[in-house]
């Protein structure tokens, strides 16, 4: 391995995001709208580009046009250097087939690597919240001398079963003994008896380990194809798998609340959650940390504006973030997130909940506990999380723990 190895990423954005449906009805789940202002896959790629990465593809497939339209206007990176972040759709470069896993579109997308022939190779996931600097990850997994390293973050024993979780080997505590995908029977971590540790989703490769694994796991015809549930094994197995605990990971700027914070937004609960997380006055996850920042779309907007509406009425807003363009009048916001140039009428009401961009709402609309997608109109006096029973007559999404999702374009009547 040379002083200063080449470190090549790839970030993997194919997801369907079948239970973030409606939000991934028109759009791939790494592209869903987060924290107003960005899309989930800003997270990944801050995290690979703040950490001194430089060449980082995005490889996509299911319904990726606005993923692949936002990667090419957000993420410019200098040619002059070398620098690029670049989106690759499915090519069917072995047969007529689209991916059959994350592993199989690393297999398909081998040219990538050997065009640019690096040493090391850190594969993410493009749908997590988190911080998380991998630059620390990849100096351990040299040190180690293992083939392979899994970025894993602590997590309460109780919910072991929700996650791939990582049996270390008693002696050498950076070493993965097993590799167990949702155990019902977990035990818990020497020095934490009630944590396990949990698979972000993250690896660093030496590049001719990652080749060899996908290769021959190319050949297994009853194979999932899958990172985590295939190819880490297939180390682990040759006694060739570290884990690096994310608890060692020191990003600039964090604190107490935020520097182990990783979220799986995978669910519309989750998703709510996470959202949830953002708007208290000393937040769980901190957008405001300016020495580890968080890049997206710089939007060519007006800032936004509250004013009183037509009658005089004055508006109120408590621990809410308002995105730009937004037009508030006479509009009462509380615990929400609320994303650009959304317009509100006077007397309505938003609370607990979180609105994507070129929201309208007519005077006296109201929104509570809902997820309401781009372009949505809320007509004067119209409401949503409300009446569930009407929520679900009117066919939008209700999960059991009563937040309501409103499909994207949707005209809500009063």
């Amino acid at each position: 391995m040379p002083a200063t190895p080449k470190v090549f990423g790839i970030v993997l954005a194919g997801g369907e995001g079948k239970r973030l449906m409606p939000l991934t009805a028109d759009r791939a789940k790494p592209a869903v709208p987060f924290g107003g202002q960005y899309r989930l896959i800003d997270f990944a790629i801050s995290n690979l580009i703040n950490s001194g990465l430089q060449q980082i593809v995005v490889l996509t497939q299911y319904k990726s046009h606005s993923l692949d339209r936002h990667v090419s206007q957000t993420w410019r990176m200098s040619p002059m250097l070398g620098s690029y972040v670049a989106s690759v759709p499915a090519q069917q470069r072995l047969g007529k087939r689209w991916f059959s896993g994350s592993a199989d579109a690393i297999l398909q997308s081998l040219n990538l690597i050997n065009d640019e022939k690096p040493d090391i190779v850190v594969v993410i996931g493009a749908d997590h919240v988190y911080r998380m600097d991998f630059q620390q990850m990849i100096d351990a997994h040299i040190a180690s001398g293992a083939r392979a390293t899994v970025a894993g973050i602590r997590q309460p024993l109780a919910l072991a079963d929700q996650f791939g979780v990582i049996d270390v080997d008693a002696e050498d505590p950076t070493r993965i003994r097993e590799f167990l995908e949702k155990p019902q029977h977990a035990t818990g971590l020497a020095d934490a008896p009630h944590e396990v540790l949990a698979s972000m989703g993250n690896y660093v490769f030496n590049t001719d380990a990652l080749i060899e694994a996908v290769e021959t796991d190319g050949e297994v015809p009853t194979s999932n194809h899958d990172m985590g549930g295939d190819i880490i094994p297939y180390f682990v197995n040759r006694g060739e798998a570290a884990v690096y605990d994310m608890k060692r990971n020191d990003v600039p700027g964090a604190n107490e609340r935020d520097r182990s914070y990783w979220r799986d937004v995978g669910t519309i609960d989750s998703f709510f959650d996470a959202h949830m997380d953002l708007i208290s006055t000393l937040p769980v996850f901190n957008l405001y940390n300016m020495q580890w920042p968080i890049h997206s779309q710089l939007i060519n907007s007006p800032p936004a504006k509250f004013v009183r509406d037509a009658v005089g009425r004055i508006g109120n807003t408590i621990d809410s973030i308002v995105s730009l363009g937004s037009v508030l009048s006479g509009t009462h916001l509380e615990r929400s997130v609320v994303g650009p140039w959304t317009l509100a009428g006077g007397g309505s009401t938003v609370t607990d909940s979180v609105l994507f961009d070129r929201v309208r709402l007519g005077a006296g609309a109201r929104i509570h506990r809902a997820i309401i997608d781009k372009n949505v109109v809320l007509a004067d006096g119209a409401t949503v999380g409300v009446d569930r029973e009407r929520d679900l007559a009117r066919g939008f999404t209700v999960t059991d723990s009563g937040i309501t999702v409103v499909g994207k374009g949707t005209h809500v009547e009063a």
